[in-house]
């Protein structure tokens, strides 16, 4: 693990592995730096230096209170300039938003892949209030609750999955990351609607989803590679239910940077 510092003095954590171009991976939400160890060994043994990291409030990076996402594209700026400056970026859900906003801000972004992006374009959007009521709870200590919270609202799992991810063991695990789904129901709050800035990125851009997933994230993928007028769809077969193949996914990744 190495360590870098963000604009606002948050300490972001970062892992690299492989040799050859950087390839930055941002994940989506409730997911920590090792949960794309798989996509980043898939990226190295494909020629690539795969750069995995902790986003503000998880694993070992730390979180300045009242953050927005100006600063988690800030963040990844910073992990890019520590990784050699310049990156291709692959951001899967929440953190394919995180990407395309950050490039529009001017993040030395080299290439954009982004994977199921939950954009609802002003659609069946959750409630105004919601990362207000989150970070609410994650004041009051309330953290569990934070987490159900999101998963109902924010994402929209059924009750029954919920209520079978809070009995398992996998909760305990998610319950400190409470105060990260703030901050991505704020930025999914902000440009559920792409900004004009984030529909004309000049970098080429790649669009994949699977072609068994939420109706929801089929639409938004569809859309958002109409939207950009350079932008690629790929359907990734092998990637299923929001869960992105590795394999799959670097072979895209591979044969657009070649």
């Amino acid at each position: 693990m190495a360590t870098t510092t963000s604009a606002d003095g948050t300490r972001i954590a970062y892992h690299e592995v492989g040799e050859g171009p950087a390839v930055v991976i941002v994940n989506g939400a409730m997911s920590v730096a090792a949960d794309g160890a798989g996509l980043a060994s898939a990226l190295a043994e494909s020629g690539f230096r795969a750069v995995t990291w902790d986003r503000r409030a998880r694993g070992d990076s730390g979180d300045a209170r009242g953050s927005i996402p100006e600063r988690e594209a800030e963040d990844l700026g910073a992990v890019i300039e520590a990784t050699g400056g310049d990156a291709a970026v692959l951001g899967h859900s929440s953190g394919a938003v995180l990407a395309l906003f950050a490039a529009s801000l001017g993040v030395p972004v080299s290439a954009l892949f982004l994977s199921e992006p939950p954009l609802r374009f002003g659609v069946g959007e959750p409630a105004e209030d919601l990362p207000e009521r989150l970070q609410a709870l994650v004041d009051e200590g309330r953290s569990d609750e934070a987490i159900v919270t999101f998963q109902l609202e924010g994402i929209e799992l059924p009750r029954e999955m919920v209520d079978g991810i809070r009995a398992s063991e996998l909760f305990a695990t998610l319950v400190p990351l409470a105060q990260s789904t703030v901050y991505d129901a704020t930025l999914v709050r902000n440009v559920s609607t792409p900004t004009a800035g984030m529909l004309s990125v000049e970098q080429p851009v790649t669009v994949l989803r699977g072609e068994q997933t939420f109706p929801l994230l089929i639409r938004a993928a569809d859309r958002l590679a109409a939207e950009i007028p350079h932008a690629e769809l790929v359907v990734v077969p092998e990637s299923v239910m929001h869960r992105p193949d590795p394999d799959a996914t670097a072979r895209v990744v591979a044969e657009r940077l070649a």
